[in-house]
């Protein structure tokens, strides 16, 4: 019970924090501090898959936006601008995609620790806020269809900097949407599909190096997974409702103040645990 109370915790955080530019890994490290989930191997998996129930909160919400098959008058047929649509989403995964499978293991090695991701918090908490005081960006593109090519590959470029732990993956795909000319709240939505493909991949590479390395699961950690998933994606439903509607009418200032905050606990927590 005490494992599945965990799980739940966890799936709350993964929630809240995988589409809030506010970075999941600063608020997984705070919760790791004093809530573990062993052994070490399973939980390295565990915090990556989970986001697969983030992902499916996507794909319930704007099925009819994503889903190219339609019907009508009793035919089949494909929609040409959702096919256009995933061929940008496509475009904007390359980056990631070729940098990612190259570096993998060695950024997880250098990068992933708390000085990293509170630095990368702070910075990047900074950069919202001075973009959002400068008004930096046109902010001409309103609506995911507008978007072109050449700005998919630029935001695909942008998320290159989620490889930095801390940095937050929708952060970064935002702060890249709003300096190229997005609307906040296309920025964000382009943002919720990129993920599909990411996160779907970077769990499933996840998945792979830990069968491959001769790990199992035991029924427990099955139980852990399939809860915090199944959590991760009913509070996911919620948050991605709360920031379009929030964003329609506000600015990401508060995030920035919020990154700033978290990445100072952060560096705390670690240099009073070092002692």
């Amino acid at each position: 019970m005490i494992e599945i109370l965990k799980a739940v915790l966890f799936g709350i955080i993964e929630g809240i924090t995988e589409w809030l530019p506010i970075s999941s890994t600063g608020h997984m490290i705070l919760l790791e501090e004093f809530v573990k989930i062993q052994p070490e191997e399973f939980f390295e998996l565990f915090e990556v898959v989970i986001q697969l129930g983030a992902i499916m909160a996507v794909v319930v919400l704007y099925f009819k936006s994503i889903w190219p098959l339609k019907k009508k008058k009793g035919k089949l047929y494909f929609d040409k601008n959702i096919l256009d649509l995933w061929g940008k989403i496509l475009v904007a995964c390359v980056p990631a995609a070729i940098i990612g499978l190259l570096l993998d293991d060695w950024i997880d090695d250098h990068f992933y620790n708390s000085i990293v991701v509170s630095l990368a918090l702070i910075i990047y908490g900074v950069i919202f806020i001075v973009l959002e005081n400068k008004k930096i960006g046109s902010r001409k593109t309103k609506g995911v269809n507008q978007i072109t090519y050449k700005q998919a590959l630029q935001i695909g470029i942008f998320q290159l900097l989620a490889l930095i732990p801390g940095t937050s993956r929708s952060g970064s795909t935002i702060i890249g949407g709003l300096i190229i000319g997005l609307e906040r709240a296309t920025a964000a939505e382009f943002t919720f599909f990129l993920a599909i493909p990411v996160m779907a991949g970077a769990s499933l590479l996840k998945l792979f190096k830990y069968l491959k390395a001769g790990f199992v699961f035991s029924g427990l950690q099955m139980g852990v997974l399939i809860v915090a998933s199944i959590t991760a994606f009913v509070v996911s439903m919620f948050v991605i409702k709360f920031l379009i509607n929030y964003i329609r009418k506000h600015d990401f200032k508060v995030f920035g103040y919020y990154r700033i905050a978290l990445g100072i606990l952060v560096l705390l927590t670690f240099l009073i645990m070092m002692k």
